[in-house]
């Protein structure tokens, strides 16, 4: 039944009849429902033959009920359903510590070949494959059919990078990384592997020769001004007259740089503190709340800055709204690994970026003329970069034509058409 959900395999088409491909995503948070909902998009608007199955968690359903709609407004000519892990497959081992971690990756690979063996599909896509690779390895299943993956977090090929000086502890990351390609590409059933990093495919592909490493753009939505409602998100917004937004969105936390980027404004003098408004918006790492909420408390008391927070989860049309409203985009990462949807979204509203200057972050950032990239690890560079933004002109510190070219080049169909011709 077409965009039904389903805890029962099909069996009952023959195993080639039509094109059968299964998209393999057992997290519920991050970006993956809204990558799902564009190859969902797409196969409709093109209106692929065969069959798209879903696999998820019942929590996903739950979670993410205008994605699984997509596939219900689906007609049978363009079959789409969403396939829920049985519930006594689902009692998977939980990611408290890394060993939990390592055990629960191997078994969700074979939760993955059973269900693709049951189900008859032609191939997989499994939609975090840094997970899977090491038990692609060391784990012999015979699927019977293609597999592929997106990867995410690469780094060895860093070293290309001007200036980038690996720590030992990077050194080790990038001698297991290149083990672990070195003999995944090997696999007689990977057929493709998507990375977000044109860098990594380029240097996978040469030091293995091998094709199987494939660009993949970083999808990112447009909406129109009349569909983000800016007037009301503006009003709700007690942004004090005469000051630049800046804005830092996602999950607030030590990852993302907020306690260096707080420092920083620390830095900045009181001249310069009354042209700014930080704006955070996102959910609060719970490790980090109560610390992060005494060092916003702090400064606002010792500095004539405003700081505007939103600490819940927002839409996407959301997202897009604040990205809007604001004058500069922040991404102080810490030594983040791989992309970041921030600078693509960044780059279609045309707003700037003060990034981190790490890895593929600060690649992409100069060679698109993004904005400014810094060593966002010391406070007083990101108040350097804040003090240009709030006393220069963006056109200085951007480059808005190659922006509008990084966002084109980024679009949802492209994603798609990329991941579907390559399966």
């Amino acid at each position: 039944m077409s965009g039904t959900i389903s805890s029962e395999f099909s069996k009952s088409q023959p195993s080639h009849a039509f094109p059968k491909v299964l998209l393999f995503n057992l997290v519920t948070d991050g970006h993956y429902a809204n990558y799902l909902q564009y190859l969902i998009e797409y196969w409709q608007a093109q209106k692929l033959p065969g069959t798209l199955y879903i696999l998820v968690l019942e929590e996903f359903i739950h979670l993410h009920q205008d994605v699984v709609n997509l596939a219900a407004s689906d007609d049978e000519s363009k079959k789409i359903e969403f396939v829920v892990v049985k519930p006594e497959e689902a009692i998977l081992k939980p990611t408290s510590s890394k060993f939990n971690r390592f055990s629960r990756d191997f078994q969700e690979l074979r939760l993955l070949h059973r269900y693709a063996q049951s189900l008859a599909v032609n191939h997989c896509l499994m939609m975090i494959a840094d997970r899977y690779l090491i038990p692609l390895i060391f784990q012999r299943l015979n699927f019977s059919c293609a597999v592929s993956g997106i990867c995410y977090r690469t780094s060895f090929h860093y070293t290309l990078f001007p200036n980038y000086q690996p720590t030992w502890k990077e050194k080790i990351q990038h001698f297991r990384e290149k083990f672990v390609f070195s003999q995944v590409v090997k696999n007689p059933y990977l057929k493709s592997l998507f990375f977000l990093d044109p860098f990594a495919v380029n240097a996978i592909n040469q030091s293995w020769n091998c094709q199987k490493s494939v660009y993949m753009p970083d999808p990112v939505k447009h909406y129109r001004d009349s569909e983000l409602n800016l007037e009301k998100l503006k009003e709700n917004l007690p942004v004090e007259s005469g000051r630049k937004i800046f804005l830092l969105l996602g999950s607030i936390g030590e990852r993302r740089g907020i306690y260096q980027l707080l420092d920083a404004i620390a830095l900045l003098p009181d001249s310069l503190c009354e042209k700014l408004c930080l704006l955070l918006v996102g959910k609060i790492v719970d490790s980090d709340r109560e610390l992060v909420k005494a060092k916003i408390a702090a400064i606002s008391e010792s500095k004539p800055v405003q700081i505007v927070t939103h600490f819940e989860f927002i839409s996407e049309l959301e997202v897009h709204g604040y990205f809007h409203l604001s004058d500069v985009i922040l991404s102080p990462h810490q030594k983040h690994i791989g992309m970041s949807g921030t600078l693509v979204l960044a780059a279609a509203t045309q707003k700037p970026v003060l990034s981190s200057n790490y890895g593929l972050m600060g690649e992409i950032v100069k060679r698109y003329g993004l904005g400014l990239a810094v060593d966002s690890t010391i406070p007083t560079e990101i108040s350097k970069g804040l003090t240009r933004f709030l006393l220069e002109p963006e056109s200085v510190l951007c480059d808005q034509t190659q922006m509008k070219q990084f966002a084109e080049e980024n679009s949802t169909e492209k994603f798609a058409q990329t991941i579907f011709n390559n399966l």
